[in-house]
């Protein structure tokens, strides 16, 4: 299958509608009947003001997060309408990828 590879970046810090910007990104691709959303931490980062970003044993608020997702380009569309309503600043990176899945579903 041909789509993308959305990638958002935020920290642990960041909220949205009450709920952590990484989390409720997750949530949005369940709702928006997306194939799946990884959220992987990082132990460090540079942000766009040049800043570090890390996460240290005491204070995990600003701990780099990424959020990557594999969509079409239908989903695409219909992800960044939803993002751009709710009025979200939020750097991502989009790239073309193929996508697919390998072998038997093992009933998991």
């Amino acid at each position: 299958m041909q789509g993308f590879q959305i990638t958002f970046f935020t920290q642990q810090g960041r909220s949205h509608h009450g709920k952590p910007l990484a989390d409720w990104l997750v949530r949005l691709a369940s709702e928006l009947g997306l194939r799946g959303a990884t959220l992987i931490p990082a132990s460090e980062g540079i942000g766009h003001h040049h800043r570090i970003h890390s996460s240290h044993f005491f204070e995990l608020a600003d701990q780099p997060l990424s959020v990557v997702m594999a969509v079409t380009s239908d989903e695409a569309d219909r992800l960044f309408d939803r993002l751009r309503a709710e009025g979200l600043h939020l750097f991502y990176v989009k790239t073309t990828a193929e996508f697919g899945v390998v072998g038997e579903a093992d009933g998991a």
